[in-house]
């Protein structure tokens, strides 16, 4: 997720400071720079993206609750994916929306770093999660037998667990490092979010050893994880060839129909911006990018989930029908 490397423009023509002055104590995030009137649109339009992904997977979270029903290892993993959804798009989209209705579009270099370390963490955590449920359809699927002895509710905290501590860990000492680098200007960003490869950019001293380990850690994360689930979908898709019933076979595909569309959204736009950063992405290419898998995907997982899935729908459905049916009840008992 350290692989990208901007070109650093200044679009909104800020003069940059001397390169002798002091160190930068803020950086310049300049986002989209369009007429007011688009700024206002684009903002608009945002705020209400955020709105419904914090909607859509707080109604997922709800669901999974009051329904004793879906207390099994697989909505377990689902409640806990929207969790994170949630805080994952609130890293970063808040800053984005107050820059839109901003003049200066500053943040502080501590804020950038906070944003940069939460962005990166929980989508580290992305990754380990996903692989954490294709391990768990794996399992039910070629593993039927086992599968209630193995995911057991003690073996599904502990692998939320380690995902989250993983996930906190992974990149902590290269931030830490990378906050250490000088940066004395200028200090303009021409990016949506905070990413590290306009910090290498901007730094007055190379870091090639740092580079260098933000590079390894990402290629682990990204590629470590997704091999492991293309894995888990060969052995999958190999033991679904062989059921004999025809309904089996759509019934195991259903259940990794939903999981295979997140993986594609959420990978497909990973590997666009951060594992191919020599084909030289403009930056209106990296910013699109960004926000795929920033804004986007966080919006239609929830969707994918409950529309796949009879049983979340069925379970939304009786939710949204409690209020009524117990308004009926009490009318009656009048």
């Amino acid at each position: 997720m350290c692989l990208s490397t901007l070109r650093i423009t200044d679009p909104m023509n800020i003069s940059k400071p001397d390169s002798s002055s002091a160190f930068v104590s803020e950086f310049i995030l300049v986002g989209f720079s369009f007429e007011w009137e688009v700024q206002i649109f684009l903002f608009s339009l945002f705020t209400t993206t955020h709105v419904l992904t914090i909607t859509g997977n707080g109604a997922i979270i709800c669901v999974l609750w009051c329904d004793q029903r879906l207390r099994t290892p697989m909505y377990m993993f689902l409640g806990n994916f929207s969790f994170l959804e949630i805080w994952y798009v609130s890293s970063t989209v808040p800053k984005m929306l107050a820059n839109f209705l901003s003049e200066t579009k500053t943040i502080t270099f501590a804020g950038y770093f906070l944003q940069f370390y939460f962005f990166f963490s929980l989508g580290t955590y992305e990754c380990f999660v996903l692989a954490v449920m294709a391990f768990d359809r794996y399992l039910a699927i070629c593993r039927p037998l086992y599968y209630p002895n193995i995911m057991m509710g003690h073996l599904c905290a502990k692998l939320v667990i380690v995902c989250w501590v993983c996930g906190f860990l992974w990149f902590l000492v290269p931030i830490v490092l990378i906050a250490q680098m000088p940066f004395c200007g200028p200090n303009i960003i021409d990016h949506v979010v905070c990413d590290p490869g306009p910090l290498f950019a901007l730094a007055c001293a190379s870091a090639p050893t740092t580079q260098l380990d933000c590079y390894t850690l990402s290629l682990l994360v990204i590629f470590g994880n997704f091999l492991f689930i293309l894995g888990s979908y060969i052995l999958a898709l190999l033991a679904v060839l062989c059921v004999p019933s025809a309904t089996g076979r759509r019934k195991a595909f259903s259940t990794r129909g939903s999981h295979l569309a997140v993986v594609s959204l959420f990978y497909g736009s990973l590997m666009v911006m951060y594992v191919s950063p020599g084909l030289g992405h403009s930056a209106g290419m990296q910013k699109v990018a960004t926000l795929f898998y920033a804004m986007v995907t966080p919006l239609f997982n929830p969707l994918i989930y409950s529309l796949r899935n009879k049983e979340m729908k069925a379970a939304l459905r009786k939710l949204l029908n409690k209020p009524k049916l117990s308004q009926k009840s009490n009318a009656c008992h009048l």
